[in-house]
């Protein structure tokens, strides 16, 4: 709540209008103060600045902040050849994902065992309920990952962390790429990537997709256009304007993973519901998304101290969804599943801001690094739904025939309307002293307003929540550095419960210790940390329902290193061992979805020595044992461990031209990856090949 002088409640309305003027204040101010400095101010290069997206948001190397922050490169990106948002983590630390299967309409992480948000280009993408926004991989440069509470830099947030996916930006040099891919289940793709100066103080960059595949259920697919125009604008010596688009249009009948562990993990007398089977009504079904996105980046410096970001960005999708599924074994015939279905129709609205300011300082024996911003998320969802997990349709799991369902009708259909704006102000201060102690200090205050209308309930919400962060670092000489942090999260949540009451927000706490090692004879690093994260008011799946209460404690120790041993040689390791567990289930103590261990190992060689031009790799990854419910709730069921393997081999057969193959899950291994409630079958093998030419 936010009282005003009067003792009421101060309405987010006002915030919105104050953030307006300021946003407006940031925008002038670094022209404003250009100009009044006159000619008495030196030219500031902008290099400095190039750090905007970052998911620390200050320009600070990973291995010298007391955060627990990763990245993936666009190069092990081209290098793993990456269809997905979810696939970019498999070779890191703390980060499960592909535990609901090969889904073409989602993508799934889960960081230290909790839910993440998603963002792009340091601004959230709205990924509530079924509205899902998709990042295509090829239009991206990178992808970090910032582990645990993080809500000091990015306000309301899961427990887990944030995935920050960055954009592909302009560069003042002319480069490109135009390259075909083909592959199993009829995988069809067509990239292009162009980029160069347009003037002396302007560039330009033109990244387009078309990729159409069948997914790993039978009978469903996904088709999908992507263009991304942006543009970047040198306005003077110390102000740089980024403009960033796209638009994706994606078409297909969605892959529905839920099984049931009845004829998955647990044995029956008719065998195993074979993996591609889809238990949903393929002829029904169907997933049509449009997402539109325009925004910028401005970035300003003062001086050699000063400087001014503003990130904004206005996102729309549109979406139509009918995705019908496996709900529960009939009572009568056990080898028929009856099946549930969800309806949404609608498009969400998104407009988000991010204003701050930065600054350095320094004295003989500091350096000082000063972050202070203000930022403001507006969400609107519209649409009309309809969920039904009772009785929609039915099909046999061993031998299905479809057709036999009911479709929804205009009638059913419930109008939803859904609000969520939130303003924050946050602070942070980074102290260096002696290139020995790092010192880092931050908090922030958010107002959260939130309305749900359902039908003709309509339920409101108003949060007022400080976040705290902390951490101390010692720097080595010979490169090693420990640590240890603390940082804060909270939540809102735009779900209601069953009495259609929202969700209270969602509360995370975490303390991690660790070392960090980036030697001076190494091009590389490795990272070691243990934590324990905590999380109140928790979400958890009853049967079929999800309800809310108690709380989630997360214990692990976690081990990652990425390092160029020589310059033809490259190795990449991994480690989790995560205890999560659900205090307030009776069932399952260790939380559903999440193995105990994983362990992972990459590495790719240079064979130019041999042949000219030939570079191989290969991967494995090992997920340990997890535990889900049975299909009556009422017992634990335990899924087996798996280990899959994944190669890639590289060509470069003239300075432009170049031919790759990747092959995923190679023996086709057959692996229930994960369970809830439902069960999940592992990604089946995927084998694409590609041919690029290169300028």
């Amino acid at each position: 709540m936010l009282p005003d002088q009067a003792g009421g409640r101060f309405r987010l309305k006002g915030i919105v209008r104050l953030t307006g003027l300021g946003i407006m204040f940031a925008t002038v101010a670094p022209v404003a103060v250009a100009q009044s400095t006159g000619e008495a101010q030196d030219p500031v290069e902008l290099n400095a600045l190039e750090v905007t997206g970052s998911v620390l948001k200050v320009g600070v190397p990973l291995a010298e902040t007391p955060q627990p922050a990763s990245l993936v490169s666009r190069e092990e990106l081209d290098d793993r050849n990456v269809q997905s948002l979810d696939e970019s983590f498999r070779y890191r630390s703390g980060v499960v994902s592909g535990h609901y299967g090969a889904d073409n309409d989602t993508d799934w992480f889960k960081v230290r065992g909790f839910d993440q948000a998603t963002y792009q280009d340091g601004l959230r993408i709205y990924r509530e309920g079924y509205y899902q926004w998709l990042p295509e991989t090829f239009g991206l440069d990178r992808v970090e990952v910032l582990k645990g509470p993080a809500s000091i830099l990015y306000g309301e947030a899961p427990t887990g962390g944030i995935i920050n996916a960055v954009s592909k930006r302009p560069s003042g040099e002319v480069s490109g790429i135009i390259e075909v891919q083909t592959g199993n289940r009829e995988h069809r793709q067509l990239n292009v990537d162009t980029t160069g100066p347009l003037t002396d103080s302007a560039s330009y960059r033109l990244v387009a997709v078309y990729k159409d595949r069948e997914g790993d259920l039978d009978h469903t697919e996904n088709e999908r256009y992507y263009l991304a125009p942006s543009i970047a604008i040198d306005l003077t010596e110390q102000t740089r304007l980024t403009v960033l688009s796209s638009l994706q249009k994606d078409d297909g009948v969605p892959v529905n993973a839920f099984k049931l562990p009845y004829g998955t993990v647990d044995d029956t007398p008719y065998g195993k519901v074979d993996r591609s089977t889809n238990l949903g009504q393929p002829g029904y079904d169907k997933n049509e998304r449009t997402q539109v996105a325009i925004g910028y980046e401005l970035e300003h410096a003062f001086n050699n101290q000063w400087s001014f970001q503003q990130n904004l960005r206005y996102n729309r999708l549109d979406l139509e969804l009918r995705s019908t599924y496996a709900s529960y074994q009939d009572a009568v015939d056990p080898r028929t599943v009856v099946q549930g279905v969800v309806f949404r129709e609608g498009t969400t609205d998104g407009l988000t801001v991010d204003n701050r300011v930065t600054g350095r300082f320094f004295t003989e024996h500091t350096e000082n690094t000063v972050l202070a911003g203000l930022d403001y998320q507006n969400l609107s969802a519209d649409g009309d739904q309809y969920d039904d997990f009772l009785a929609f349709g039915s099909v046999d799991m061993f031998d299905p025939v479809y057709g036999n369902y009911t479709p929804v009708t205009e009638a059913q259909l419930l109008e939803s309307d859904t609000t969520k704006e939130q303003v924050g102000a946050y602070l942070q201060n980074q102290l260096r002293i002696d290139d020995r102690w790092v010192i880092l200090a931050s908090a922030r205050h958010d107002w959260a307003e939130t309305e749900a209308q359902t039908g003709a309930d309509t339920e409101k919400a108003d949060d007022s929540q400080w976040s705290l962060s902390g951490g101390v670092m010692y720097l080595a000489d010979n490169g090693l550095s420990t640590y240890v942090s603390y940082s804060e999260s909270f939540q809102p949540l735009l779900a209601t419960e069953t009495d259609g009451d929202l969700y209270k927000p969602l509360e995370g706490k975490q303390l991690e210790a660790g070392v960090k090692y980036a030697p001076t004879w190494l091009d590389g690093y490795v990272s070691a940390a243990v934590f324990e994260l905590t999380e109140e008011n928790s979400l958890v799946q009853e049967g079929q329902q999800t309800v809310q209460k108690g709380e989630k404690e997360n214990r692990g120790f976690e081990l990652e290193g990425n390092a160029y041993l020589t310059d033809d040689w490259q190795l990449t390791l991994a480690y989790t061992y995560t205890d999560a567990e659900n205090k307030d289930d009776e069932v399952l103590n260790q939380l559903p979805l999440i193995p105990r261990h994983m362990a992972s190992f990459w590495t790719d060689y240079n064979l130019s020595g041999w042949v000219p031009g030939l570079t191989v790799g290969g991967g494995l990854r090992y997920n340990g044992e997890s535990v889900g419910h049975s299909s009556s709730g009422a017992n634990k069921v335990e899924v087996d461990s798996y280990t899959v393997t994944d190669l890639m081999a590289r060509y470069d057969f003239s300075q432009n031209w170049r031919a790759q193959v990747n092959v995923n899950n190679l023996t086709d291994e057959e692996y229930v990856a994960s369970c809830d409630y439902y069960c999940y079958y592992g990604e089946s093998r995927s084998v694409i090949g590609s041919l690029s030419y290169r300028w």
